[in-house]
């Protein structure tokens, strides 16, 4: 059998895995506010064409799933994701839940009034139902920094009641210090820690803390890779593996979007940094499990 060249070798070392999952992307957010955010505010034939070039770019370099966290009442379109996706060839997940954090400005009156049982039975049934003909796969929610602030705690408790029900895993996006007391209401209502993503945890500067809370069982999502953060997203994810805790770390961009109200929908980022720049600085079995087998052992197959 003849010898691969050094060349071919690097190559296929550095080549991304053959399929691949993405779980934390926008393709459209609206940042005007519970009361304003409607699909009246903007054409889905213009950001469709914005955003399908950027998806193809993905699938052609194996992307088979987009977990497209946007939430509702800041821009959640499950009609653009359905007609993107059978366009696309790819699998774009939408989710149910509510987003506190932004000082509250996302967080509808309802959500403020209702007990944490409340919201769980309306998630609970877009799960069932679905919404507008697609099924939420994730709970996405958004606390603001720690301190948690009571409508903050009532979310999260709604989202382990509905993950209870459902099954399915729940996306926090969490600020500053957040993780720890979302661990401890998940921990009281008995929510098993695999079912809870930490999102944007590399804001948090400590790796002692991604440590206890991988150790705890919950998942430490490094999200916001860019051209900018290659560095300090290379560190997070070897802390990770240094630390034999790489099998409960996640990684993806939080990249797009069409920004409504924006000129042209503002600046929409691609979503192949990680491909391009960040993957070729990761051993190929790591690539492999960050983007493949931790993505379907967090929000399922």
């Amino acid at each position: 059998m003849a010898s691969w060249s050094r060349r071919a070798w690097l190559t296929a070392a550095l080549a991304p895995p053959s399929k691949s999952i993405l779980v934390h992307e926008h393709i459209l957010v609206d940042f005007a506010g519970a009361a304003i955010a409607s699909p009246s505010r903007y054409q889905r034939d213009e950001v469709f064409a914005a955003a399908k070039p950027k998806l193809d770019a993905i699938v052609q370099r194996g992307c088979v799933r987009l977990l497209e966290c946007t939430p509702n009442f800041l821009g959640r379109d499950p009609v653009l994701l359905a007609r993107l996706s059978q366009a696309c060839g790819l699998e774009i997940w939408t989710n149910t839940g509510l987003y506190a954090a932004n000082r509250y400005r996302h967080l509808p009156d309802f959500a403020k009034t209702e007990t944490a049982q409340q919201l769980a039975r309306r998630w609970v049934a877009e799960f069932r139902q679905g919404i507008d003909g697609t099924k939420p796969r994730f709970i996405k929610i958004g606390v603001n920094d720690a301190p948690l602030g009571a409508w903050d705690r009532k979310l999260v408790e709604a989202a382990a009641l509905t993950s209870r029900e459902t099954g399915l895993t729940i996306a926090s996006h969490s600020g500053r210090g957040a993780a720890r007391e979302q661990i401890e209401i998940l921990d009281r209502l008995k929510l098993p820690l695999r079912k809870f993503v930490w999102v944007h945890a590399q804001n948090e500067r400590d790796h002692r803390v991604h440590a206890e809370v991988a150790r705890a069982g919950a998942w430490v999502e490094f999200d916001g890779i860019g051209p900018k953060s290659l560095d300090w997203h290379v560190e997070c994810v070897n802390f990770m593996a240094q630390s034999k805790l790489l099998s409960r770390t996640l990684i993806s961009h939080d990249a797009g979007w069409w920004h409504v109200g924006e000129p042209g929908g503002g600046n929409y980022r691609g979503y192949e940094t990680l491909y391009q720049d960040f993957l070729p600085q990761l051993r190929l079995e790591q690539a492999r499990q960050l983007l493949w087998e931790n993505p379907r052992r967090a929000f399922g197959r």
